[in-house]
């Protein structure tokens, strides 16, 4: 029997934790490598603070500015004309659709005004503006 001389009489009280520790190991490697994986590709933005902000339900469209004035449109890059086309017809199959608004801190208030403009004279009633959430002092 493994774990030396014992008699058949008596208890085994020793617990072997190596095959457990094995285990832990091979777990916790497979979650390393799979974690990269698993997060969802985004747009860089450098999002400003706020403490009142809060969160909001994930909208079918998802417009962000960034510094160098590039227009995204559900994560791939548009321009203000295929937006003026793609809204109407997101309106068509979702009446009550909502827009998420993401600009970096950097971008002038102008352009962001005018995409708020942009989407309320597409249909779009509700909008939110995307923020870091900054903690409250």
């Amino acid at each position: 029997m493994a774990g030396g001389a014992q008699k058949d009489d008596e208890m085994i009280t020793d617990i072997n934790v190596t095959p457990l520790v094995d285990i832990m190991l091979v777990l916790l490697i497979i979650f390393m490598l799979t974690a990269n994986l698993i997060m969802a590709p985004s747009i860089k933005v450098d999002l400003p603070n706020a403490v009142t902000g809060e969160g909001s339900e994930p909208s079918t469209i998802a417009l962000t500015l960034t510094k160098d004035n590039k227009l995204y449109l559900n994560g791939k890059e548009t321009s203000e004309e295929a937006v003026r086309v793609f809204v109407p017809a997101e309106l068509e199959k979702k009446a009550d659709l909502q827009a998420i608004i993401a600009a970096d801190q950097e971008v002038p208030h102008g352009s962001v005004v005018h995409l708020i403009d942009l989407v309320r004279t597409l249909g779009i009633s509700k909008f939110a503006l995307n923020i870091e959430p900054q903690a409250t002092r």
